[in-house]
């Protein structure tokens, strides 16, 4: 008998990231170098009690926090949202207003309603080589495809990029394009950081284009992990600071990653008519986000402990990022190249060239059997005909890991590869 599942339902393939998990979980002495979970030290337990504390004292506050609340999301958070990027941004206001702000249920669920909106079956979104490979899940599961761009240390290699529109273009192919998707801020998986130049660069390539589309081709900036910065020197405005990012940039951030993944808390601000259609497509998903947990990131924002917060977060992500560094320094062959973050949660390894650090390969087995565990750099790679997919990457998380588990996790894998590389 046939099976009653829709063709998402049956195309949809495990995410990586369960199979990762369920590997950690499994083994009680493995080290995890591999889950982009946020440090449980940074979790602000102490405060969150006292603003839902303040928030349930009195029905007056409390009752319409246990209410449902507004589909495009609570006004006060979305009016402070807005004033905290444009802060951020160096009081840039060409596109922070909160009419165009819409909260939703962390980063990810805006990134899955932005492509439920733009894209049909055999719709082509551009990515980063490498890139976050969740994203690529729900690539692949709405039948969406692919398209690596090149990346550099200060992001995409823009030649590479207008290369790929050349081709598309002639093939007939560009009229089925409808976004280039970056994590623009200590990118996951890599830790680089697009520099605004480059993000000037790009948004003009992808205007140069529109004509041949037929349609606009936006430009999705997911600053997820922006706020985890530690090099202070190397702050960088987003593209909604730019001429023309009004109508084709669709930004997207979280709260769940500087403040409390439980909170599960993430927004977007986007142009017309995406801004509409994601809003009724959220009203379909859920009616709006968490009231209670809106009013809470609201408090922290508007009492300035938000701020005060994120600032311990840093330093704490400072220091774990030092410890990385100082043990593959010691531990690494120098064969190995290393791209180091100023912010997030990741540093990026590269094997020589014709080595494998993917799932199957002799590096990650040994790695296993030694009881650490990395993200094989292969899972952030687009499903690309047009090149072979590269396998020589590793992802390695500090996020989540002790200082003294960082330590000896980078030790053993060092020990493994020093043996096979």
């Amino acid at each position: 008998m046939k099976t009653a599942l829709s063709a998402l339902g049956r195309r949809t393939a495990p995410p990586p990231i369960s199979w990762l998990m369920k590997t950690a979980l499994s083994r009680p002495k493995l080290i995890s170098l591999a889950a982009g979970f946020t440090d449980n030290a940074t979790l602000p337990v102490e405060l969150s009690r006292e603003l839902l504390n303040g928030i349930l004292r009195s029905p007056k506050t409390g009752q319409p926090a246990l209410q449902y609340g507004i589909t495009a999301g609570e006004t006060n958070l979305r009016t402070l949202t807005a004033r905290h990027l444009q802060k951020l941004d160096g009081g840039h206001d060409r596109a922070h207003s909160p009419e165009r702000v819409l909260i939703t249920g962390g980063s990810q669920q805006l990134l899955y309603m932005t492509l439920e909106a733009l894209c049909d079956d055999g719709d082509i979104v551009l990515v980063e080589d490498p890139t976050y490979f969740v994203f690529l899940s729900i690539l692949q599961s709405r039948g969406i495809k692919a398209h690596g761009v090149k990346l550099e240390r200060d992001g995409v290699d823009l030649a590479h990029l207008e290369s790929v529109l050349e081709r598309l273009k002639k093939s007939g192919e560009l009229r089925r394009v409808k976004a280039l998707y970056l994590v623009t801020y200590f990118q996951n998986p890599t830790g680089a950081t697009t520099t605004l130049a480059k993000k000037r660069a790009v948004l003009k390539l992808l205007k140069q284009y529109e004509r041949a589309a037929g349609h606009p081709i936006y430009l999705v900036e997911d600053a997820a992990y922006r706020e985890l910065r530690f090099d202070h020197g190397n702050d960088v405005p987003t593209a909604l600071t730019l001429p023309g990012a009004k109508e084709r940039v669709i930004y997207a951030g979280t709260y769940s990653k500087p403040y409390a993944p439980g909170a599960r808390l993430g927004f977007g601000i986007l142009p017309e008519p995406v801004y509409t259609a994601v809003l009724r497509i959220k009203g379909n998903h859920d009616f709006g986000s968490a009231n209670l947990l809106q009013q809470l990131l609201a408090r922290a924002l508007e009492t300035g402990r938000y701020d005060r917060h994120v600032a311990k977060v840093q330093k704490n992500y400072a220091r774990k990022a030092a410890v990385m560094k100082r043990a593959i320094a010691e531990h690494f062959p120098p064969s190995v190249e290393v791209w180091e973050a100023g912010g997030g949660l990741y540093f990026w390894a590269r094997l020589p060239k014709g080595m494998s650090a993917g799932v199957k390969s002799k590096v990650f087995q040994a790695a296993l059997k030694s009881d650490v565990l990395y993200v094989p750099g292969e899972l952030c790679y687009a499903d690309d005909p047009w090149r072979r997919q590269p396998v020589d990457g590793m992802r390695l998380s500090f996020g989540s890991a002790s200082e003294a588990n960082i330590r000896e996790g980078i030790k053993r894998l060092g020990a493994v590869l020093r043996k096979l590389v």
